[in-house]
């Protein structure tokens, strides 16, 4: 069988949507958080519980190990770049549109 050279084909999407998603809700209620003066343990709550619950960090290492236990190196970086990458981009995304609409 020979191996497709499309990065995508093995690069584990469901993980980084779920990833990207959950950085996305915690980048908005950072904003609203600060913006409504929510005591402490309700942003522990939705940054640790509910964000926290949504990603799948312990996926993402195994996805990440099995690709490099199956010698998929660029797959692995692709995934690791696009995981962290696109996290951040996706809570700064949650931040600046969340303040966007508040300041309207």
């Amino acid at each position: 069988m020979t191996e497709s050279p499309l990065i995508f084909n093995t690069l584990p999407l469901n993980v980084l949507i779920v990833n990207v998603i959950g950085a996305f809700i915690l980048g908005v209620f950072i904003v609203l958080s600060q913006q409504w003066n929510l005591d402490g343990r309700y942003s522990l709550f939705a940054a640790v519980g509910f964000c926290g619950s949504l990603t799948t960090m312990s996926s993402f290492a195994l996805d990440s190990s099995n690709l490099l236990e199956n010698n998929h190196y660029g797959t692995l970086a692709a995934n690791i770049i696009a995981n962290i990458g696109l996290s951040i981009g996706a809570l700064i995304g949650g931040k600046s549109l969340m303040s966007a609409i508040i300041s309207n």
